[in-house]
Order: C-alpha cells, then sequence, then structure tokens
C-alpha cells in the first residue's frame, strides 16, 4: 500500500430513492411551472431538450436531477433550507459523461466555506432512479 498525503475525509453522504411516476404525475399537473422550481437553467435546457426527443428520457432525467437535489442537501445537512434550494443545485454531465455538481450563489459560497469537493452518482431504471453524493471535508 502507497502512501498518500492527500487524503480526502468524508464530510457527509445522502441518497435518494424515486419512483418515476411520482415525478411524472407532479409534472403532469404543473409542467413548466414545476420544471422552472426544480432546475436550474442548464438543467432545464437539456431537460426540454430530452423531453422533445423522447417523453420518457426527459422523464428519468428530471427525476435523476430531483433525486440529485436531495441527496445533495442530505449530505451537507441542509435538507431544503436556505441557502439550499432546488435550483441553486445543478447536476450536469461533463464532457465524458461524469455527472458534476454545479452551484449557484448564495449556496456556492457557503458550500465552500465549508466542503471540498461533492462526488455524484446517478442511475435509473424504466420507474425508479436513484442519486448517491459524497462530500469531501476541506483540507486543512
Amino acid at each position: 500500500m502507497s502512501s498518500n498525503t492527500n487524503l480526502s475525509f468524508i464530510a457527509g453522504i445522502g441518497t435518494d430513492i424515486i419512483r418515476t411516476d411520482r415525478i411524472k404525475g407532479v409534472f403532469e399537473r404543473h409542467q413548466e411551472r414545476f420544471v422552472k422550481r426544480i432546475l436550474g437553467n442548464e438543467e432545464q435546457q437539456v431537460f426540454w431538450r430530452r423531453y422533445g426527443r423522447d417523453k420518457n428520457r426527459g422523464m428519468l432525467y428530471l427525476a435523476t436531477r430531483f433525486a440529485a437535489k436531495e441527496a445533495f442537501s442530505k449530505a451537507i445537512g441542509l435538507g431544503m433550507r436556505q441557502p439550499m434550494s432546488w435550483s441553486r443545485m445543478q447536476t450536469l454531465n461533463a464532457p465524458s459523461g461524469k455527472p458534476q455538481v454545479r452551484l449557484s450563489e448564495p449556496l456556492r459560497s457557503w458550500y465552500e466555506g465549508r466542503f471540498g469537493e461533492a462526488h455524484i452518482s446517478l442511475t435509473d431504471e424504466s420507474n425508479i432512479v436513484m442519486a448517491f453524493v459524497v462530500v469531501e471535508a476541506l483540507n486543512s
């Protein structure tokens, strides 16, 4: 085993599992208003593109992003309280496809003063999605 001087410690873990029919039901009742409340601007663009091509793919995207926000809020210990809000935390894919957390103000400043990197994993099946988040502690 090699020695690693850049050890990271876990500051928080969060997970969330959602049935996609729950998200679909809310979307069918509130449509654009629901999307704008839950998704950040960049996520909204991806959602509408996917939804336009394939409604099911769009719903899976919306559901995974909802689960990601829930899991992230648990990992940082806030739940959905200020400065956390649905649209201030986005999960966007890097060019490689890896999901990445992107925060906007005032959540970003609050987060950067308390935590290191956030790691997120998303998965979906036909009727269930899941998100898992690990938040690193700040390096001292």
